[in-house]
């Protein structure tokens, strides 16, 4: 341990969003940004907080947050409750919920299907830092473009829409088929015929009818588990889908909640799903919804 270390509460070096670099003599100091939504006032507040406590650089990381460069240690105390009274607080990195990412939604995105920004939001209220046997990343992307990479992570969300469209209406123009980039549509004899097994349900072929013909069957939320990036990326498996932002939230405590209770330290949590008969873990999530 360095002699810097050494003169402060070791407390604090037990806290995930305080990280250790390269010269032991510093440290990062990471912070909780839910969804990467900060407003112009927190991050000027910010910059003039990482300025007034000699910090250099601030990082922009993958996983839509920031961090404090080079901290000096014995500065940590008044630096954190600076940011925690600028409503940007400690983050997480260590085995635990770390923060979580989506991306802007239907708040603003033209092909967002659900609010990614206030499920984040939700979802970092209720698990944010939980303390687990693995790392868990959570992320949410509100349409099948998966903008925020949600089937890499521990747990993803991914908003959908089945197209319902009106076969006694609809002319067979094609302007649905354009629009479609999973070439799930076709015409056949000026009638339109949609190919289920090809449909991702991301509801692009909804808005460009010019007759408004085809309409949406309410979003849906698709949640995957067991994705990872790093050295040896893995896709998350299909677990569930569900009609509600109140139902995302249940599955993701039951997930968890079996993840606190049933998984091991050691090991990244895709490859303790390998080790599983998946079909019975889902049957196991399955039935602690239904109870």
């Amino acid at each position: 341990m360095s002699r810097r270390k050494q003169s402060i509460d070791q407390d604090l070096f037990t806290k995930g969003g305080i990280i250790t670099e390269r010269d032991p003599d510093f440290c990062i100091v990471r912070l909780r940004l839910p969804a990467g939504m900060i407003t112009p006032a927190q991050i000027k507040e910010v910059g003039d907080i990482a300025a007034r406590h000699g910090i250099e650089h601030i990082h922009l990381t993958t996983r839509q947050t920031m961090e404090l460069t080079h901290v000096d240690p014995t500065k940590l105390e008044p630096l954190l409750a600076d940011l925690a009274a600028n409503g940007t607080p400690l983050g997480a990195e260590r085995e635990e919920v770390v923060n979580v990412t989506a991306c802007l939604g239907t708040r603003n995105c033209k092909f967002g299907i659900i609010d990614s920004v206030g499920l984040a939001a939700e979802i970092d209220k209720k698990f944010f830092g939980k303390e687990l046997p693995v790392k868990v990343r959570i992320a949410i992307s509100s349409c099948p473009n998966g903008c925020e990479s949600e089937r890499l992570n521990e747990i993803g969300i991914t908003g959908i829409q089945k197209p319902i469209r009106d076969p006694g209406l609809c002319t067979g123009c094609g302007t649905c088929v354009h629009y479609c980039r999973e070439k799930a549509i076709e015409v056949h004899d000026g009638i339109i015929v949609l190919h289920q097994n090809k449909c991702m349900e991301c509801g692009f072929c909804i808005m460009p009818c010019p007759f408004h013909l085809i309409s949406g069957a309410p979003p849906e939320y698709r949640i995957t588990v067991g994705g990872h990036r790093g050295r040896h990326p893995l896709i998350g498996r299909y677990l569930i889908t569900v009609k509600s932002q109140e139902d995302v939230i249940r599955v993701v405590d039951k997930i968890i909640y079996w993840i606190y209770r049933q998984a091991s330290t050691g090991a990244l949590l895709p490859e303790q799903l390998e080790e599983l008969d998946f079909e019975k873990f889902k049957e196991t999530i399955a039935k602690m919804i239904e109870g």
